[in-house]
């Protein structure tokens, strides 16, 4: 398969075959489904780095970038104490995406970073105040049902899949 415009071909059953070796057969506990708490525990951090994130921009207002107060006013965003801790759960959340692609399919792990959206909307109700209306609601349900799918299908490893699998995995 090719890896979008790169051009870039993974080749040989190897890796296929490590792939395979580490997630187990269909159905089995130790598949995919073994990496779906790691995953909601990203998703969790993603999401509350954007609280953070959000709380920090509240606490500083809407400001205007100008040449003149370009370097104060970035320097005053990346030392707000929520901001950094934003940033900072940002990259803690971004290294437990990487161990779990480095694991299970990215066609698979992507689609659960898509829950981030229901936190952020709980937050965003919850703490911020914002309002919420039928259209939310209704794209949060169907947010739910097309990961609850992605995880139902996540036993099944076909044989043609070839991603990227932890060569350490490859004996347990």
């Amino acid at each position: 398969p090719r890896l979008g415009s790169l051009g870039i071909v993974l080749q040989g059953s190897a890796l296929a075959d490590r792939q395979r070796a580490s997630l187990g057969s269909p159905g089995q506990a130790n598949g995919m489904q073994r990496y779906i708490p790691l995953i909601l525990i990203v998703v969790l951090a993603n999401a509350l780095s954007q609280a953070l994130l959000k709380a920090g921009m509240a606490g500083i207002g809407a400001f205007r970038l100008t040449q003149a107060t370009a370097g104060a006013t970035v320097l005053r965003i990346l030392l707000d104490p929520y901001v950094l801790g934003g940033l900072t759960l940002m990259v803690v959340s971004m290294a437990g995406h990487l161990y779990v692609l480095s694991r299970v399919p990215l066609s698979f792990a992507f689609p659960f970073i898509s829950l981030s959206y229901v936190v952020v909307l709980a937050i965003s109700w919850y703490f911020f105040g914002e309002r919420l209306n039928t259209y939310h609601f209704a794209g949060t349900f169907f947010i739910c049902v097309g990961v609850l799918f992605i995880a139902r299908a996540g036993g099944e490893v076909p044989e043609s899949l070839s991603s990227l699998a932890a060569p350490d995995e490859r004996t347990q």
